[in-house]
């Protein structure tokens, strides 16, 4: 019987490891086709996270990240290209 723990296993595992395990969380089933079951997906995700915790992956590559925009009295508007800026406006002409 192995001794691997799981924190071994995080500190053990390679890049290509990571992306494996991240490519089936986001896809839900293995390399091979088979579908992940609840407590594989879990798991997965949790090895994905702390690996990414443990080797300082930067924010914007961690898995679920997302961008955070401002809107409401905080956003200045400077960001919107301007095909977009005239959307809300258009919206409420009726």
């Amino acid at each position: 019987m192995s001794d691997m723990t799981f924190e071994r296993m995080i500190r053990q595992m390679t890049p290509a490891i990571y992306d494996s395990l991240k490519q089936a969380v986001a896809l839900r089933k293995w390399p091979d086709g088979r579908m992940l079951t609840a407590e594989q997906t879990e798991l997965c995700l949790e090895a994905v996270i702390r690996y990414e915790h443990e080797n300082h992956v930067p924010e914007e590559l961690r898995v679920g990240y997302l961008q955070q925009r401002t809107c409401g009295s905080a956003s200045s508007g400077t960001d919107v290209p301007p095909e977009l800026a005239g959307l809300a406006r258009d919206v409420s002409r009726d």
